[in-house]
């Protein structure tokens, strides 16, 4: 990866690492505390708690919001500066932005279809999750386009 590249990547997907499990944080204790007092409108569509206490809240006992926690924790440690300089992180780092992302699409799918709500903190970490794949994949592509010269 150039120095230019490298220059914003590393920080950035720093920031959104941290970004990321500050929120996701935040919603794991609202999700064992109290999922009603969760900053967020209720209406029709946007409605925090319905979403926080659905079914699809928790995979297998697990609630997601934690999932989150440890899936940015992972990130953060594979995304730090001293982490992009080793070539045998490339392809993990790769690989768990990409089940991030897939994990995404799906919770984003089951506010949508199955809840029938939509959670503005959990928007945010979906945003976060996003964002922190395309920077990724944007750096590994870098990365083996410049292995190939």
């Amino acid at each position: 990866m150039a120095a230019e590249t490298r220059r914003w990547v590393e920080p950035s997907t720093v920031v959104l690492c941290a970004t990321g499990l500050a929120m996701s944080g935040y919603l794991t204790v609202e999700h064992f505390r109290d999922p009603g007092t969760l900053a967020c409108p209720a209406t029709a569509t946007v409605n925090c708690a319905r979403v926080t206490t659905s079914a699809q809240a928790s995979l297998l006992g697990v609630p997601v919001a934690l999932l989150g926690v440890v899936f940015f924790a992972a990130m953060l440690l594979v995304c730090l500066p001293v982490a992009w300089r080793d070539p045998r992180l490339t392809s993990i780092r790769a690989g768990l932005a990409g089940v991030g992302v897939a994990f995404v699409i799906y919770l984003v799918y089951a506010e949508m279809f199955l809840v029938g709500a939509v959670c503005l903190w959990c928007t945010a970490v979906h945003a976060v999750g996003v964002a922190l794949f395309a920077v990724v994949a944007f750096a590994t592509a870098g990365l083996e386009g410049s292995r190939a010269r």
